[in-house]
């Protein structure tokens, strides 16, 4: 028998999804390159950085054979600057700016006209160096609340001030979450909300807000149109009352008027 799940990814499965993202380790011990699904590995050669996937990066830290250099956005100075954009007055129903997409490499632009810079873009959650030591330090990558905290949960001694970043990313947290409950609760004919920049994991929180809205207000304008029905039914049935008969002895009398 199979098992009824919610649509859409849980946020179980996102954190998942997360550990793809590819993060700079610094490698103590020499490693050669691994075969993966996804390809080869890159070898390992202390102490050059190399790009590796986040799972494969926790998996050599627990064994004390890597570290990971925390991506550029994940610093005190960054995030602050970025939690001082989400709580300004003249941002306060936008989101931070997301990473900036790189334009595609290797095609002639001029020649395919449906290869352009904005029909090719590649999507957020599938930016090669969103979270390495490459990566855009003043805008937040897709997945940066599930891979910080991975990271301060996994390789806090990586950072420098571990705590300041964790107070950090948890008012982020809070305040672009206020502000897609905030968006979300004014939609009506004509509205809607900019989610540019929103991440993988607030997508999965705010879709169980948002269907949980969605049911209510589909509830209660069934309610509303169905009304007028209802009282109509009642106001029928207390004249009947009122006259001393119910709907039986109404439906007997029409037979006998029909003999």
């Amino acid at each position: 028998m199979a098992l009824l799940l919610p649509p859409g990814l849980t946020p179980a499965e996102v954190g998942f999804l997360c550990e793809m993202e590819l993060v700079t380790v610094i490698p103590r011990q020499r490693l050669d390159e691994l075969q993966l699904l996804g390809g080869p590995t890159q070898p390992l050669n202390p102490p050059f950085p190399t790009p590796l996937p986040l799972w494969l990066a926790l998996l050599l830290k627990r064994q004390k054979r890597a570290n990971i250099s925390p991506p550029p956005w994940l610093s005190v100075e960054c995030l602050t600057s970025i939690l001082d954009f989400e709580t300004d007055v003249r941002t306060a129903e936008v989101l931070s700016p997301p990473p900036k997409l790189p334009r595609p490499t290797g095609v002639a632009l001029e020649d395919e006209p449906y290869l352009s810079h904005e029909s090719s873009e590649l999507s957020p959650p599938f930016l090669p160096e969103s979270s390495t030591s490459q990566a855009q330090s003043d805008a937040l990558p897709y997945h940066w609340l599930e891979l910080g905290h991975l990271l301060l949960t996994h390789a806090a001694d990586d950072f420098d001030d571990a705590n300041a970043i964790r107070r950090l990313l948890r008012d982020l947290q809070e305040v672009r979450m206020s502000k897609l409950r905030k968006g979300f609760r004014v939609l009506g004919p004509g509205a809607g909300v900019k989610m540019n920049g929103v991440g993988g994991m607030e997508v999965a929180e705010i879709r169980g807000f948002l269907l949980s809205g969605m049911s209510a207000g589909t509830n209660m304008m069934c309610r509303r149109i169905n009304r007028p029905n209802e009282e109509n039914q009642k106001e029928r049935e207390a004249n009947e009352r009122e006259n001393g008969f119910g709907g039986d002895d109404y439906q007997d009398d029409e037979d006998d008027m029909q003999l």
